[in-house]
């Protein structure tokens, strides 16, 4: 029996590596072609213009993409204040302060927030918010950065929330405990002990909504206003690299400048998350040092 177990958790751990070597391939397969296709751009487009004008007219051969970077980071500078804010706020008032009775509540609520497709956040934006938008800002469309980011702070909010709880969860009670028996009140204890010590699974939370929000495409695609213009306020109709992909990649020919400028936006998102993810390890290992 001891040597048939032996035999089976060989076989099990040549599984698993197997499959951690196989998804490493296919990302990294993923990344090499979608950045080979990316960079042919440079052989007809100059990095200067690519990066540092707002000029977006495949009919004349202008291929200036600074207008989608500023919206995509527009859109998910704001969703990721508010989110970020009302996350943590409401993950330490499930852990801390709500009765047991709402704690049961909010966790298959929050399943079910996440379970809400992206484009029925979209369609609601469209009929409710950006209307609403443009009576009461008396602006002329109700699109743009604004709207996308609201939208998209209330679609990130179940992930900045569960990963929060999470965090708080794993502070060791003692700490509080410690510091309500130094005469801590039990808001000075949340602010000054618990909070700096879940810190790096919060900031954790929110560089991967981060990720999601940046790489968000329908929602955003439904209420930016999908238009090659710089944004000047957060009330100007513009567009993101994600939205602006999903609406002309089936219009281009494949390896056409047009076609290559598009793959070159897709890497770009691409470095972007794997940048986040390394800011995430960097943080995790930071803190075990200390």
């Amino acid at each position: 029996m001891g040597t048939n177990q032996l035999v089976y958790d060989k076989y099990v751990r040549y599984l698993l590596l197997s499959s951690a070597i196989l998804v490493g391939l296919m990302i990294g397969v993923i990344v090499i072609f979608v950045g080979n296709q990316g960079l042919r751009t440079f052989a007809e487009v100059s990095p200067l213009e690519f990066f540092f004008t707002a000029k977006w007219d495949p009919t004349v051969d202008k291929y200036g993409a600074l207008s989608f970077i500023v919206g995509s980071l527009g859109v998910t500078l704001m969703a990721i204040i508010i989110a970020g804010i009302l996350g943590v706020l409401c993950a330490f008032f499930v852990e801390k302060l709500a009765p047991k009775s709402i704690k049961v509540l909010m966790k298959p609520a929050l399943d079910l927030y996440v379970a809400i497709p992206s484009v029925v956040y979209g369609y609601l934006g469209l009929v409710v918010l950006v209307p609403a938008v443009r009576e009461v800002f008396q602006v002329q469309t109700g699109f743009g950065i604004f709207s996308a980011g609201l939208v998209l702070s209330i679609m990130i909010l179940p992930t900045v929330i569960s990963i929060s709880c999470d965090a708080i969860k794993t502070v060791p009670k003692s700490l509080s405990e410690a510091s309500l028996a130094l005469g801590a009140t039990e808001w000075q204890t949340m602010y000054k002990v618990v909070m700096p010590a879940a810190a790096p699974g919060i900031l954790t939370a929110i560089i991967l909504a981060m990720s999601r929000a940046i790489g968000e495409t329908m929602a955003v695609q439904m209420l930016i206003g999908n238009t090659p213009l710089l944004a000047t306020s957060l009330f100007t109709p513009t567009s993101t690299l994600t939205s602006n992909i999903v609406i002309e990649m089936g219009n281009t020919m494949w390896g056409s400048p047009w076609n290559d400028a598009l793959f070159l936006m897709a890497f770009i998102l691409l470095i972007i998350s794997l940048l986040l993810i390394l800011a995430i390890r960097r943080m995790g290992a930071r803190r075990a040092m200390a």
